[in-house]
């Protein structure tokens, strides 16, 4: 199945998935849950692949579920620091990605403050004439396939525990709350979620929220209640003050007073929803502190979980193109 569904080279964007790729994600990393729920949590899929992971940008859940998803597939793993590598003393990003070209990188993980690196790199690795693979861990206020493809494997295993499929999205509520204009988070589950049939709310200021995101086939508020009104999933943002370039909004404090994720407010909600973060969270902000850690309403541990699965089917699939894209 894989073998004729798959037919990517690289993961920059979720713009162009279709709901039959994203199924394909899914059943993939559920074949993994099952491997990581074992003793022994190793298989030898990628046994002598090189994994490289390029964060010009600090990270920690991440970087570390991709270096651990490479390990549970058995690659080499190669670790880049751009405070103790060759760009201090003026080296390109292209010839950093040619260095690990040359090194035998079989697929590039990279992660950059700059939209569109990763598509940069993915491109002068093509003209190259190599094999190599780049998985876009984030780039921006562009797109973050990976984060997208567990948020959306998460919210699937809670309608379908056993199996779940893109199907368990269709008609579900999901509103997104937040800082959407700085987030590639958002840009990347617009694309999954409205592939697989979810109706898609976005809520926040005017300043972080403007009206032609309702380009992308979404319904958008600038007030909070309708847009918990009936949802079945709430996704809080964290508000990025590092890509903020100007005063976008008047105190933190109001912030959460207009917008800041309670249990009061998920009484609008529909009865049983769950809370997703992509963390890291500013407490007290975009979430009541003490909901991130409830069972009863948070996926947040969830989803931190389901990322190692996801990116090790993302991993995988691009380790099996390889071995037969031209």
């Amino acid at each position: 199945m894989a073998e004729t569904l798959w037919q990517r080279r690289h993961v920059l964007s979720l713009a162009d998935f279709s709901r039959e790729e994203c199924e394909l994600v899914l059943q993939t990393a559920a074949s993994f849950r099952e491997v990581l729920s074992r003793r022994t949590k190793k298989v030898p899929t990628l046994q002598g692949k090189v994994v490289a992971n390029l964060f010009f940008e600090p990270s920690t859940r991440t970087r570390n579920s991709f270096e651990l998803a490479a390990k549970r597939l058995s690659a080499d793993i190669l670790n880049f620091a751009p405070g103790t590598s060759a760009l201090v003393k003026g080296e390109t990003l292209l010839d950093t990605a040619r260095t690990f070209l040359a090194m035998g990188a079989d697929i590039l993980v990279v992660r950059h403050q700059a939209s569109g690196v990763p598509l940069t790199i993915a491109r002068a690795m093509d003209a190259w004439g190599g094999t190599v693979s780049v998985l876009n861990a984030g780039d921006g206020r562009h797109q973050h396939p990976s984060q997208a493809l567990l948020d959306l494997f998460t919210m699937c295993s809670h309608v379908q525990p056993d199996r779940p499929t893109v199907a368990a999205m269709v008609g579900q509520k999901v509103a997104i709350v937040g800082d959407i204009l700085h987030s590639r988070v958002a840009r990347s589950n617009l694309y999954s979620l409205r592939a697989c049939g979810a109706e898609v709310h976005l809520a926040g200021p005017p300043t972080l929220l403007p009206a032609e995101f309702a380009s992308f086939g979404v319904t958008v508020h600038h007030r909070l209640a309708p847009a918990l009104t009936d949802a079945n999933f709430v996704m809080a943002l964290r508000l990025q003050a590092e890509r903020m370039t100007a005063a976008l909004l008047p105190s933190l404090e109001e912030y959460h007073r207009e917008f800041g994720i309670t249990r009061d407010r998920l009484r609008q909600c529909a009865p049983g929803v769950q809370i997703l973060h992509p963390g890291p969270a500013n407490r007290g902000v975009e979430v009541e502190s003490t909901l991130l850690e409830d069972p009863q309403f948070s996926l947040v541990d969830k989803q931190v979980t389901a990322g190692v699965a996801v990116r090790m089917a993302l991993l995988y699939l691009l380790g099996l193109a390889a071995d037969r894209l031209p």
